[in-house]
């Protein structure tokens, strides 16, 4: 090993563990929703992150419960709200 390179070669895996890190952190992980009383998909991304934050706080609830552990009655609630508010994207 050549002198003087054990220490960048620490640099550079250091760096390689912080941005894997980082990218890890950033992923995002849509999925699709179906909605059983419009019979149709939603794409579970930002926009529609946006929607349910913007149900959540007109119908006080909280904005960081996962849409999926809603009871029944309050995901229908979310979706008669949403086909009422905005665009629909539909895949």
């Amino acid at each position: 090993m050549i002198r003087g390179s054990r220490p960048l070669s620490s640099l550079l895996l250091a760096a390689a563990l912080a941005s894997s890190v980082a990218g890890i952190a950033c992923e995002h992980h849509y999925y699709r929703v179906y909605d059983p009383y419009y019979t149709d998909y939603h794409v579970w991304n930002d926009e529609e992150i946006t929607y349910y934050n913007r149900w959540a706080a007109e119908t006080h609830r909280d904005p960081h419960r996962d849409f999926r552990k809603l009871p029944p009655e309050e995901q229908k609630e979310y979706w008669t709200w949403r086909h009422n508010h905005g665009d629909h994207d539909h895949r």
